[in-house]
C-alpha cells in the first residue's frame, strides 16, 4: 500500500511537473485574469442598468411573452455548437425570468454540453475538407496547439472558465481526442451554469 501510495504521489509530482513546465498553469492563471474582469463588468452593468435605466424584470418577461422559449433555446443551442458566438450570461439571465428557471438554466445547461458535442463532431468533420481545415486551424492554432498539449485538463478548463468551450471541443474533435473522455470532462459544464446562475439570480 505505502509503495502504492508512493508511486501515486510520484505521479502527481510527475504531472505537476509537466504542467508547469509547459505552461498551464500560467494559462490557467491568464485566462482567469482575462475572464474575470469582463464577468464583472457584466454583472455590475446588469446591477447599474437595472437599477437606474431599464428594468430587466419587465425587460425578460417581455422577451418571454414575445418569444416562444423554444426560439431562444434553439438560437443559444446554434450559437454553443458555432463558435461560442452569444454570451451565455445573457441566456441565463433571461431564464431567471422565465416560469420555471432552475428548469431552464437546466436545459441551457444540457444545450451548452450538447453544443459542445456537435462543436467536437465538426472539427472532427473538417479534416474531411482541405480548405476548410486550413480555414479553421489557422483560427484555431492556438487552441490545436494547447489541446494537444494539455488535453482533459484544457476542455475541463474550456468547460468550466469562460473561454470559449465550442472551440477546445472543435480542436480536440480535430485531433481526434477520445470521445469518452470528451465526454466526461465536458460534464463540469454543468457546474459552471449552476455557478453563473446562483450568481446571476441573486442579483435579478
Amino acid at each position: 500500500m505505502k509503495k502504492k501510495d508512493r508511486g501515486t504521489g510520484e505521479n502527481i509530482k510527475r504531472l505537476h511537473k509537466y504542467y508547469s513546465l509547459t505552461g498551464f498553469y500560467s494559462f490557467v492563471g491568464n485566462s482567469l485574469k482575462k475572464a474575470l474582469p469582463p464577468i464583472i463588468l457584466f454583472i455590475a452593468a446588469l446591477f447599474v442598468v437595472d437599477y437606474f435605466f431599464l428594468d430587466f424584470s419587465e425587460f425578460f418577461s417581455h422577451v418571454t411573452t414575445t418569444y416562444p422559449p423554444l426560439s431562444i433555446l434553439l438560437v443559444f443551442f446554434a450559437s454553443e455548437s458555432i463558435l461560442g458566438l452569444i454570451p451565455p450570461e445573457i441566456f441565463i439571465a433571461w431564464s431567471n425570468k422565465t416560469a420555471a428557471p432552475v428548469i431552464y438554466l437546466s436545459v441551457l445547461a444540457l444545450l451548452s454540453y450538447l453544443g459542445g458535442i456537435v462543436s467536437y463532431f465538426i472539427g472532427k468533420w473538417i479534416l474531411n475538407i482541405p480548405s476548410v481545415f486550413n480555414y479553421m486551424e489557422g483560427r484555431m492554432k492556438k487552441h490545436l496547439k494547447n489541446i494537444q498539449r494539455w488535453g482533459g485538463f484544457l476542455i475541463i478548463v474550456g468547460a468550466l472558465l469562460p473561454i470559449p468551450f465550442s472551440m477546445t471541443s472543435m480542436a480536440a474533435g480535430t485531433i481526434n481526442y477520445r470521445f469518452r473522455n470528451y465526454l466526461l470532462f465536458g460534464l463540469l459544464r454543468f457546474a459552471r451554469f449552476a455557478i453563473y446562475g446562483v450568481a446571476i439570480f441573486s442579483i435579478m
